[in-house]
């Protein structure tokens, strides 16, 4: 069963109908296996709406699930996050661990996390809000489209300039015609002058985002011409220039103050950050010095964020309580022992993600909703040619990828991308000159194109 969840739900009701068998359903039809971990963020998610049930003096209290996935790479935990998050349509950050650095070095600041994460809660907001008042904004777009076309037709009538003149009536019939002929599309090819924003921004890192919002100052606000405010008149057809003003419109309709409000709770209430690479931060037990303090002392400037503090934002203060963290890693040479005892107490869960199997790639390459075997089809469809995968050459598809990962690096679901991408190069570059034909990949097919290149485990390393 997948969920089918209308535009005008509301988070409170979508985080209620998600109980943790249906979030996993709906994650099995994207992603293969990996059981334990969806039930891990299936249980996680519920909590948050379970808590939101409780009164309030308890409801602080309930600190969050905090999860770190173990697993090689290419087995699916960022795609579990990511889609965990567009189902509950929560703001979704995914970030390396690695990026950052301790304070005094060179890297990321931490609490650039929160302000990122905000960032997107408000384009999340702003966009759910601007689909609202699509209707409206495109009927106030058209009018204006209309005045640029007859800038005289909503003028008040003339008074008469001496007595016996009769007064001069707006060309409405002119107007209406105008409108329908608008309408039809009969007039895109016209050109009007409009004024659009100026998108130019200045190459000046002194106008860091992050050193302007730690001093509290918004520098696009002080000087606003500075960071493309300014506007230019230009001329273009009115088939380019109405998506444009439609949005300008939209925007009018939207208040700002109450989406960044609104933005700055889905972050605190519904946030989920991925911090991936988490294992690259984990140094030795009981190092005194070398890069094992710097990754000690990333982890102490994480802490905070993941236990709970305030961040000044452009948008407001935004508190991290009970954003929900997702931590993952690979931890071939560390383990999660090795993070400080106070940032492994923060993530109370623990799931480890299963290496992937000849037969996880057959299911891969068949069977999810957004499998790479229909994003081919619908791809080549694009050129009027059809194109169709054999059981057997997904079946000789799947064994090569487990064997170029068993020989070279395991890279996991990855592998198939580079394999598809080296099997379907051929028919790629001719099929706009294919139109109108069906070709069926069968397994001689797959035999042909690959066989050589996966025996020289030499060209494999590089090619696939």
């Amino acid at each position: 069963m997948v969920i089918q969840l209308p535009g005008s739900i509301d988070e409170a009701t979508i985080s209620e109908r998600l109980t943790p068998k249906e979030i996993v359903r709906e994650l099995d039809t994207y992603i293969v296996g990996q059981h334990a971990a969806k039930r891990a963020v299936a249980i996680a998610l519920r909590n948050r709406w379970r808590r939101q049930q409780l009164p309030s003096e308890l409801r602080d209290e309930i600190a969050p699930k905090n999860i770190i996935m173990i697993g090689p790479t290419g087995v699916g935990k960022t795609e579990i996050a990511r889609r965990l998050a567009r189902l509950t349509r929560s703001p979704f950050l995914k970030i390396e661990a690695s990026k950052f650095t301790e304070v005094g070095y060179v890297g990321r600041d931490v609490e650039s996390i929160v302000r990122d994460l905000t960032e997107i809660a408000v384009k999340l907001v702003k966009d759910e809000k601007t689909r609202l008042n699509r209707e409206t904004a495109e009927r106030n777009a058209r009018e204006r489209i209309l005045d640029l076309l007859l800038p005289d037709s909503r003028r008040p009538a003339a008074r008469p300039a001496f007595v016996g003149a009769t007064e001069e009536q707006p060309p409405t019939e002119t107007r209406e015609k105008l409108g329908v002929w608008l309408d039809e599309g009969r007039l895109d090819e016209r050109e009007v002058e409009i004024d659009v924003k100026d998108q130019s921004y200045p190459s000046f890192e002194i106008f860091s985002a992050q050193g302007v919002e730690e001093m509290g100052v918004n520098v696009k606000d002080m000087i606003p011409g500075l960071f493309g405010g300014k506007s230019k008149r230009k001329k273009m057809r009115i088939g380019d220039a109405r998506p444009i003003i439609v949005q300008e419109e939209a925007e009018k309709l939207v208040d700002q103050q109450n989406v960044a409000r609104e933005a700055i709770d889905r972050v605190e209430q519904s946030g989920i950050v991925f911090l991936d690479e988490i294992d690259k931060i984990a140094g030795r037990q009981n190092a005194s010095h070398g890069p094992d303090v710097s990754r000690e002392g990333v982890q102490r400037d994480l802490l905070p964020i993941v236990e709970g503090t305030t961040v000044n934002t452009k948008y407001g203060m935004v508190k991290t309580d009970h954003i929900l963290f997702i931590a993952a890693g690979a931890f071939h040479v560390s383990k999660p022992s090795d993070l400080i005892p106070e940032l492994q107490g923060r993530f109370p869960i623990r799931v480890e993600l299963e290496s992937l199997t000849e037969e996880d790639f057959v299911r891969i390459l068949h069977e999810p909703k957004n499998a790479l075997t229909m994003q081919y089809s619908a791809l080549l469809g694009t050129e009027g040619v059809t194109l169709t995968f054999a059981d057997e050459a997904i079946a000789e598809v799947a064994r090569y990828a487990a064997l170029v990962n068993e020989k070279t690096e395991n890279i996991g679901a990855r592998r198939l991308h580079t394999i598809l991408e080296r099997l379907l190069d051929e028919l790629s570059f001719d099929a706009s000159d294919m139109s109108g034909q069906t070709v069926t990949i069968d397994a001689a097919y797959v035999q042909r194109v690959l066989a050589e290149t996966v025996k020289d485990e030499d060209l494999s390393r590089y090619v696939l």
